[in-house]
């Protein structure tokens, strides 16, 4: 629990992820879902964060993992229903955790009522309006309106068949082609969106994380544009911008939005999942009629170098300060890489492209767990609010070797295999190391296999071993809040050596050393925490609070 002041909590706050697909499975049908969120809340109160964030639950047809909504006011059967929802909001409350809702604007599920009216509609009708749909180029019409790409690999247009079986329009979808593209000029989905936020802050949502925060408006025109090569394509590269990412009219849509927010009591929020770079520019997200916080992906993006980290940190403070926000640190999440593994990567690893059994640079996992912890104490230290997403709290690596015939990524079909996807990121939790499932469920089923060397990672496996990652975690959490580090300032430790970032900031010192041949002598003071064992020098891949 925060000791910040009720108001604006969310300046200082530790919000925990949670994939609901993968937490934990009280049906035992193999895939999470809302009472199993339920009954382990108190796991996450004992933990010591302040809120959870909930990945999409709506009705949906699964084809994205839940981003493919076909009902934004409901609960999908898979996960439970609007009771299941309603109990876990009560039982997170009076545990003292908010609950922040997954919203996914861009675009729907083509499931949705309004994508099947609009497929069953003319061309021009009020229902296609509320999508994307534009004929093609070529004598008949039979290429692409543009060269746009997908996110997820391959043309980012599919062509309608019409009633008489011809071939009709185009529909845009930046992601899968069951996820068309919503049109945000249009006054229906905006009107809709208001509807939708007010349905779950009216049940006790206490705000929402927006996916796609940057997508939405596209350029007039819809001029073409590729990345290159090596380029994210959900955005976050300086250079030119992409003409369907962090357009202006976007803000337009957040301003509304915050609108909406303000009606309600309780200091509701709104996180924007913005890729988009420099941070001077994302810091536009959380100005202060817009966002509250913003996901600092830049950082998240950092490689493990003294240098780099100490940039990152810096430019963090300064352009999200500028506009009031609280700067926000984040290691892992639903998308990428899990840190525990990305840290030791002998690669690069853009956003969803995921790691399996033939990528080159697989990573060293005793290296990894150690800069995952590193990383993870430094984080913790930092001011501002920080994301802890499920399962990095008990040092998980990423799951290499799922089978072919196992994933579930659409990135990994609409690739044919070139790309892993996400689903190493995505497998359900270890609770119990001897039950079936390590205590996911009763069962034993999973929609993703768990790796069997998880066993000795679950929480009860842990839970009694002092230098577990767990209980890293929980010493973290437990000094930021009594130390106040959310609502300090940091101060650089000016002859801290090469390859170290060092900083004094609420009357303590921390010290992580990065560079992998340093030993550092241990500075004078009482160590309060440590990522891995010191004596009289922190070796390479550390972090240490220190007491002065």
């Amino acid at each position: 629990m925060s000791t910040a002041a009720p108001a604006e909590w969310w300046r200082t706050a530790v919000i925990y992820q949670i994939y609901p697909r993968s937490f934990s499975d009280a049906s035992g049908d193999g895939i999470g879902d809302l009472q199993g969120i339920t009954e382990r809340l108190d796991d996450l109160a004992a933990l010591g964060v302040d809120a959870i964030w909930l990945s999409p639950f709506y009705t949906s047809p699964q084809k994205d993992a839940g981003y493919d909504v076909a009902d934004f006011t409901d609960v999908d059967p898979l996960f439970g229903s609007l009771a299941d929802f309603d109990a876990m909001v009560e039982r997170a409350h009076a545990l003292g955790l908010r609950v922040i809702v997954d919203i996914v604007p861009n675009h729907s599920s083509d499931q949705h009522a309004w994508f099947q009216a609009a497929l069953a509609s003319p061309e021009g009708s009020d229902e296609r309006a509320r999508y994307v749909f534009r004929d093609g180029r070529g004598a008949t019409g039979e290429l692409p309106p543009n060269n746009w790409d997908s996110v997820f690999g391959g043309p980012a247009w599919t062509r309608t068949t019409n009633a008489d079986g011809t071939p009709g329009q185009w529909f845009l979808h930046l992601f899968d082609s069951t996820q068309p593209d919503f049109d945000w000029s249009n006054p229906a989905v905006l009107d809709e969106f208001d509807r939708v936020l007010r349905f779950w802050l009216d049940r006790g949502a206490d705000g929402f994380r927006v996916d796609v925060a940057h997508g939405l408006i596209k350029a007039d025109g819809l001029p073409d544009f590729s990345y290159a090569d090596d380029a994210n394509s959900m955005g976050g590269v300086e250079g030119p911008q992409a003409p369907y990412w962090a357009q202006e009219g976007v803000h337009d849509v957040w301003r509304r939005w915050r609108s909406v927010i303000d009606e309600y009591d309780g200091d509701r929020i709104l996180a924007a999942e913005a890729w988009v770079l420099p941070l001077s520019k994302m810091a536009k997200w959380v100005r202060p009629d817009e966002m509250h916080q913003a996901f600092n992906f830049a950082y998240l993006e950092t490689d493990w170098k003294a240098d780099d980290l100490r940039a990152v940190i810096d430019e963090s403070l300064a352009e999200f300060g500028n506009v009031g926000a609280p700067s926000t640190w984040v290691l892992s999440n639903h998308d990428v890489v899990r840190h525990a593994s990305r840290l030791a990567l002998g690669a690069e690893n853009p956003q969803g492209h995921g790691i399996g059994p033939k990528s080159l640079g697989l990573p060293d996992p005793v290296v990894g767990l150690q800069r995952g912890r590193a990383a993870s104490a430094l984080m913790l230290a930092l001011p501002g609010s920080a994301y802890v997403y499920q399962g990095e709290e008990l040092g998980l690596p990423e799951a290499i070797d799922i089978p072919d015939e196992a994933r579930q990524d659409p990135t990994w079909f609409r690739t044919e295999g070139e790309r892993y996807g996400r689903d190493g990121c995505r497998v359900p939790l270890p609770w119990s190391a001897a039950e079936p499932a390590y205590g996911f469920n009763s069962t034993g089923e999973t929609w993703l296999p768990q790796p069997a060397e998880w066993a000795s990672l679950a929480r009860d496996a842990q839970r009694e071993d002092p230098t577990s990652t767990l209980n890293l975690y929980t010493e973290a959490l437990r000094l930021r809040r009594e130390l106040g580090l959310a609502e300090g300032a940091i101060e650089w430790i000016a002859d801290a050596p090469a390859g170290v970032v060092a900083f004094r900031t609420s009357g303590i010192e921390v010290w992580a050393v990065i560079s992998p041949d340093a030993e550092v002598p241990l500075p004078d003071g009482e160590v309060v925490l440590a990522s891995a064992t010191v004596t009289d020098t922190i070796p390479a891949d550390t972090t240490v609070w220190l007491r002065r």
